[in-house]
């Protein structure tokens, strides 16, 4: 091995790190801990952070977390200034359906890096209770639990709306 190598290999041993390791230990802990600040990689530079929840079937309300993600682009200034999640889990996975009368002006939202989401424990139930999963929209983001996906955001965080 190398000098680098073996120095390297002898400070982790000897936990005698480097001050650039520890300038940068710090740094990490830092961010992690900044209240508001939002760990994801889609848009690190937004301006806020939002998850629309949708967990209902009501089409008004459906159409309202697709009004409410138009009108933050616009009052941010544009798609890139604000991060939008939308999670729909329960009934609320009805506005993901492709037979959905909303379905093209959701899929709009798509180019402007709104990230649909959907809860894949509300698929399998349906799956289970029903004998099979109604037809989806392309570009959805699966997740395990939806209630969870809620608890990582809020912690990371994202300003979860309920409309």
């Amino acid at each position: 091995m190398g000098d680098r190598a073996t120095m390297a290999i002898d400070r982790v041993i000897h936990r005698r790190p480097s001050w650039a390791a520890l300038w940068l230990f710090g740094c990490a802990c830092l961010l992690a801990f900044l209240p508001g600040h939002a760990q994801d990689d889609g848009k690190p530079f937004a301006e806020a952070h939002v998850l629309l929840q949708v967990s209902d079937a009501d089409p008004v309300k459906q159409a309202a977390v697709i009004d409410i993600a138009n009108n933050l682009m616009k009052h941010y200034g544009g798609p890139d200034t604000v991060d939008i999640e939308i999670l729909a889990f329960g009934p609320g996975i009805a506005l993901y359906r492709s037979d959905n009368p909303l379905r093209e002006r959701l899929e709009s939202l798509l180019p402007s890096g709104v990230r649909l989401v959907v809860c894949k424990n509300t698929l399998d139930t349906l799956e289970r209770t029903t004998g099979t999963v109604p037809p989806l929209i392309d570009g959805l983001i699966y997740v395990q639990t939806g209630v969870a996906r809620i608890v990582e955001r809020v912690r990371q965080g994202f300003v979860l709306v309920k409309p």
